[in-house]
């Protein structure tokens, strides 16, 4: 009775730790000269990143032409981009400016749940977006029935929840450590291997639960992303219009592209045993995911359609009428 007891009071005093626990974040600081450039860099990044996305938004929702499935999915993975990149943006940009480079144990886990749920949403947004890319291909007929709204505000609700499911579990794992030492962490944000690298607890069961996770995430997004975009060059060679052919190969030529860049990003990040040497590469590939692919999404999904480019110059021509 009295070793249970004290074993619970051990347990306690490891979750009081942990609770006031504080990390430190080295960010970019082994290039001193380089954090004021640094800082503009991925200030610009960042600015833009948000002008696009809540501007994407914007455009959505004030074109009723563009109340559209494939525009739903196009307004939710805006919607995640701006939350992902103001989740990790506001401390990378203050590390390079400000002394202080702590961040409590509470902030820290929750800049990795909001970080995460954000990437695991739009990992699956994505994948309906290929979904609806095959319906309205090869089966156009039938594309108002078979995407009615009921289906699309379920797959972006069931995008959502997975997301924070699979957020929760990992965070779980997080929680379940025992923190001690330094708290030093050789990153900019809080991600999964930089927490784990500050406990003083095992940690294999929390890095196989985040292998298992980013795998299976990445094998079913994958697999509905690659399907789809199969039968739809399969279908549209069936076509005799090399119009149509020319196209279809150019738009999913560049999605694919796209979407098998931000994965093999993602299995670098997750799912690839990182060393020190790698460190500053690890790093530089987190900015790119976090900051850079979505400046990017909006450009690649978005603006290269008519309407979308209709609506922002109606916009952007109304703005210049009313100042002149």
């Amino acid at each position: 009775m009295n070793s249970q007891i004290s074993s619970n009071k051990s347990k306690m005093q490891e979750g009081n730790q942990s609770a006031v626990f504080t990390f430190v974040f080295l960010g970019f600081s082994e290039y001193p000269k380089l954090q004021v450039p640094l800082f503009l860099v991925f200030l610009t990044i960042y600015t833009i990143s948000v002008l696009e996305n809540l501007g994407m938004i914007l455009i959505i929702r004030i074109k009723p032409k563009l109340h559209t499935p494939m525009y739903v999915f196009l307004s939710h993975l805006s919607f995640v981009d701006f939350c992902y990149t103001t989740t990790i943006a506001p401390k990378l940009l203050d590390l390079l400016i400000v002394e202080d480079r702590s961040m409590s144990f509470k902030g820290c886990i929750a800049q990795f749940f909001f970080g995460c749920t954000c990437v695991i949403t739009q990992t699956f947004i994505l994948a309906a977006m290929a979904y609806d890319r095959f319906v309205a291909v090869c089966n156009p007929l039938l594309y108002n029935i078979a995407m009615s709204r009921k289906l699309c505000a379920l797959l972006v609700a069931g995008s959502y929840i997975w997301g924070g499911i699979c957020s929760s579990t990992l965070t779980y794992f997080l929680l379940a450590l025992s923190y001690c030492g330094s708290g030093i962490i050789n990153h900019f944000c809080c991600e999964y291997s930089a927490i784990i690298s500050a406990s003083c607890s095992d940690s294999s069961i929390s890095q196989l639960a985040c292998l298992v996770i980013c795998m299976f995430n990445e094998v079913c997004s994958l697999l509905i992303i690659l399907t789809s975009y199969v039968v739809i060059v399969i279908t549209v060679i069936k076509i005799p219009s090399k119009g149509g052919l020319r196209k279809a190969f150019s738009t999913c030529g560049f999605h694919l592209a796209a979407i098998c860049f931000c994965r093999g990003i993602i299995l670098l990040l997750y799912c690839v045993l990182k060393s020190k040497s790698s460190l500053l590469l690890f790093k530089f590939a987190t900015v790119f995911y976090s900051m850079v692919i979505p400046m990017l999404n909006p450009l690649i999904y978005s603006l290269r359609n008519k309407d979308v480019k209709e609506t922002l110059r109606k916009l952007v021509h109304l703005k210049v009428l009313s100042h002149s």
